[in-house]
């Protein structure tokens, strides 16, 4: 169990990056370039458990267009502060064959899970593939991939908040904050 304490103090002594009505404007802007690009091609949109539980709540009711949804767990973390080996925890329910598929993650990293991501949809038969990730992380280097979309670019910090956690805490924040020194 997280302590408490311990959770309070890493946000009292973390740096606020992006407050609650820049976040919302970005979702926004990422809702109307969603919209524009994919409104006519019925999508099937795929949640990545389970960071994008915030920024994929927010975003759907935002997305004015028929769409199906389901979601994916994949993860590189598993409540550590470093990527680890990529872990499958559960496919989609929905077979993407012949289908468009969006996937929202919370942020790029170094880009390794969604390529991984990527491959096996596109080898399953996706017609065609686009990712949206609220946050891109300016890393200083090259990515196996680019978002179609994205929110919000971040400095290569350890950054938490709007689904993104630090020690398994803070996801539930409207803001997204960084660890100082990180």
């Amino acid at each position: 169990m997280p302590d408490c304490e311990r959770a309070w103090q890493v946000l009292r002594d973390a740096e606020l990056v992006f407050d609650a009505a820049s976040v919302r404007n970005a979702l926004e802007s990422m809702a109307r370039q969603i919209t524009d690009r994919l409104s006519e091609t019925y999508p099937l949109v795929l949640c990545v458990m389970g960071g994008s539980v915030v920024f994929t709540g927010q975003l759907l009711p935002l997305l004015r267009f028929p769409l199906d949804f389901d979601y994916l767990h994949v993860t590189r973390y598993d409540g550590s502060t470093r990527a680890g080996a990529l872990s499958w925890k559960v496919l989609p329910r929905h077979s993407v064959a012949g289908r468009t598929v969006l996937v929202l993650d919370d942020i790029l990293d170094e880009g390794h899970t969604m390529m991984a991501i990527r491959e096996r949809l596109l080898g399953e038969g996706a017609k065609a593939f686009h990712c949206a990730v609220f946050a891109d992380k300016a890393i200083g280097r090259a990515k196996p991939l680019q978002p179609d979309f994205r929110g919000i670019t971040l400095p290569d910090r350890y950054v938490f908040g709007f689904g993104m956690d630090v020690e398994g805490a803070w996801r539930n924040l409207p803001e997204i904050y960084a660890l100082r020194g990180s």
